[in-house]
């Protein structure tokens, strides 16, 4: 990776940066270049740079700007290619790229560089007009969204730029610009922006990210899934982000581009479409697939387009997975010699462990329910509530909710944090919902038809993210037996190997850590020293202060050799806990 200057660095290989300098996508673009995979050219924004322009006056400062031009001039070099130039046009995206992976929480454009005249040089090049027409409306229309603010239908099938335009400015009296280079000077700042989004803020609070971070701009050259026949868009994970099945897993949109099959817009095919009707770009798929996550020791989730029938991988990172997913994988990959014990322990977090030891609905619970309707499967578990039909609601309701929307969007994310379950009308299972329900453990069901959700409204629902169905009312359920899991009796026997402490369900003899006042405060961390000292010679411990990180950190530290777990809490929650203590 070479730095053509101090404010960028050019992603073509040569050398490699870690995630919290040029962030994921940054990170993965160079490593996947590096491995000689077929990547469009790009350049990135450091992370630094947006540290500096929120500390700033919000604008781009000149140095960073001249070497934003500068990058583009190296795009233009490696693509042949020119920004707003009609009888070469180069077209890029500009996407964000956190040190830490935040799917669909921050903004990206694509198509940047189109106008009225690049539209007229691209139908004449590719000998598609409608081609042309409808990748300068999606970038009006995205950049009308994105950058302005404009609340917009989507573009009905014959819209043409001037109409989606004009849309734009009767919503917020702004134009979005005909010169390349304020288009792409705006995308960057908004790119910076979507750092302090309210749907990015509520993300990092949830996982516990920190708020100081900052986002890379990656810039990169355009590839066009929605040019011919033989073109789409697509996403593959390596391994069934659902199950943890070791087979190829995704979704395949013919004349698709970008964001369709994230966003949860359109439904897409599996990838035995791809098979079927592209079989030389699917098995170069795959193999891409398989090379990443020997490389990296873990599931790949990997973004791609097909131009013309020639494959490009967009970014690779690792797979969000539903827990049951996360149990078995850490499993396999440890004994396929991909990674090593404690890894695969650091893997598997408390929370996830804690959902895949949920109940489960029986056959004979849900052989006399009323099905109100089957989709596809997102995140498995099962989550009863009442309906709610905007994030909003979700967000203040003091009862349990599930959400249930058309599809989401990045703006739902509070709403599925504080929803029980998720089911959304449209989108397959690497849609938005699908992606951030399962990174969240929330069971969900996507794809269950056009307009049938709205009259569940205020209705309580059961959502089975295992098989897909949604059903009346509030369903009975059973306890999960451990071995019926998929790796989880060989974790948790991983997790007594190596933790610190056995865990038990009762010990007369046990330090109660409640009574002395030493509880889980919810606005602050309890101090490890203070529990080190309080817990020393004690035989053996209980308390709510025991399933936070640093209550088995100081049973790590304190020689304490046995740990209580509280009525209802499952004993292999705390075993994993401790030993991920340990392992630290």
């Amino acid at each position: 990776m070479s730095r053509v200057s101090e404010r960028i660095l050019v992603l073509d290989g040569t050398a490699t940066y870690g995630p919290e300098i040029i962030g994921g996508k940054g990170a993965s673009i160079a490593r996947m270049r590096a491995l000689a995979l077929p990547v469009p050219p790009a350049f990135v924004l450091p992370i630094e740079e947006c540290r500096r322009y929120h500390a700033g006056d919000g604008g781009l400062e000149d140095p960073v700007w001249e070497a934003v031009l500068t990058g583009v001039a190296g795009l233009e070099r490696d693509t042949g290619r020119r920004l707003g130039d009609p009888e070469a046009p180069l077209l890029v995206s500009v996407r964000s790229g956190a040190a830490v992976s935040m799917p669909g929480m921050m903004d990206t454009i694509l198509n940047l560089g189109m106008t009225d005249a690049v539209e007229e040089g691209l139908a004449r090049l590719s000998g598609d007009a409608g081609f042309a027409r409808e990748t300068h409306v999606r970038f009006v229309h995205e950049f009308g969204h994105t950058v302005l603010g404009a609340d917009l239908d989507p573009p009905a099938g014959d819209a043409t730029a001037d109409d989606t335009r004009a849309a734009v400015r009767e919503d917020t009296g702004a134009e979005v610009p005909t010169d390349p280079h304020d288009q792409l000077r705006a995308a960057i700042l908004a790119v910076f922006d979507s750092w302090t989004s309210r749907r990015a803020v509520a993300y990092r609070r949830h996982w516990n990210i920190p708020q100081d971070g900052g986002t890379a701009v990656v810039v990169q050259a355009m590839v066009f899934g929605n040019l011919g026949e033989e073109s789409g868009t697509g996403v593959l994970f390596t391994r069934d982000p659902l199950n943890g099945d070791p087979e190829p897993f995704g979704d395949w949109l013919p004349g698709g581009q970008g964001e369709d099959v994230v966003a949860g817009t359109h439904d897409p095919l599996p990838l035995s479409a791809l098979a079927a009707s592209l079989p030389a770009a699917h098995e170069e798929l795959i193999a891409a697939g398989r090379l990443l996550e020997r490389e990296h020791g873990d599931v790949q989730d990997i973004e791609f387009t097909i131009e013309r029938g020639r494959l490009y991988l967009l970014q690779a990172r690792a797979a969000k997975r539903s827990p049951q997913a996360a149990v078995r994988t850490a499993v396999e990959l440890v004994e396929t010699g991909a990674i090593d014990v404690a890894t695969a322990l650091g893997r598997v977090t408390p929370e996830q462990l804690e959902t895949v030891l949920a109940p489960l609905l029986p056959d004979e619970v849900t052989a006399a329910a009323e099905v109100l309707a089957r989709g596809t499967p997102a995140c498995p578990g099962v989550a009863s509530g009442r309906v709610v039909r905007t994030s909003d609601e979700a967000e203040v309701a003091d009862d349990v909710v599930v959400l249930a929307r058309p599809t989401t969007s990045p703006e739902d994310v509070s709403g599925m944090i504080s929803a029980a379950g998720v089911v959304t009308e449209r989108g397959g299972a690497t849609s938005h919902a699908a992606v951030v329900s399962r990174a969240l453990g929330r069971p969900s069901v996507v794809g269950v038809g056009e307009d049938v959700t709205a009259p569940w409204a205020g209705e309580v629902v059961t959502v089975d993210g295992s098989k897909g169905v949604v059903y009346a009312g509030r369903l009975a359920t059973a306890d999960v037996r451990v071995e019926d899991v998929p790796g989880l009796e060989r974790l948790i026997g991983w997790a007594r190997e190596r933790g610190p402490a056995a865990v038990v369900h009762d010990a007369p003899d046990a330090l109660d850590l409640d009574e002395l006042g030493i509880t889980v405060a919810p606005d602050a961390a309890p101090d490890v020293d203070e529990l080190v000292e309080r817990m020393r010679g004690a035989p053996a411990v209980r308390g709510s202060v025991l399933s936070t990180a640093q209550g088995a950190q100081a049973v790590a530290r304190s020689g304490v050799t046995t740990v209580v777990a509280l009525p209802g809490q499952h004993a292999a929650t705390l075993l994993l806990r401790l030993a991920q203590a340990r392992e630290s």
